[in-house]
């Protein structure tokens, strides 16, 4: 019985990730057509920013304990988020960033953030 739950909670965790990664994705779509100085080309490059972004935004919580989102902390976590956003292009293919764009994709990005349930960042 309780492997059966462990096995379910564990698909569902699974299934879980793969949806907020889809989000993410979907997020960085609408952030990259409205943002000049963002853009990300390709749905694979999509998917790898979205993974990129959350598991950068994953560490920078982990080893420096701020919330890396960009209305989380205030004006500390949106220069993060804004940092997390400009160094991604380097390991995400087909993405290209400004400073500038950084910025106001993390300005996009929070507001998106407080429109749907999911965090992005």
């Amino acid at each position: 019985m309780t492997n059966d739950n462990n096995e379910k909670r564990g698909n569902n965790s699974v299934l879980r990730w793969i949806g907020r990664f889809i989000l993410v994705a979907i997020i960085l779509m609408i952030t990259s057509y409205l943002t000049p100085g963002f853009s990300i080309r390709g749905m694979w490059s999509f998917l790898i920013a979205a993974v990129v972004i959350s598991a950068l935004d994953y560490l920078v919580e982990m080893f420096m304990g701020v919330d890396a989102s960009p209305f989380g902390k205030g004006i500390k976590g949106f220069i993060i988020a804004a940092i997390i956003i400009y160094l991604a292009q380097f390991l995400v293919p087909n993405m290209g960033v400004t400073i500038m764009g950084a910025i106001l994709a993390a300005i996009v990005i929070g507001i998106l953030d407080a429109i749907f349930p999911v965090r992005a960042m």
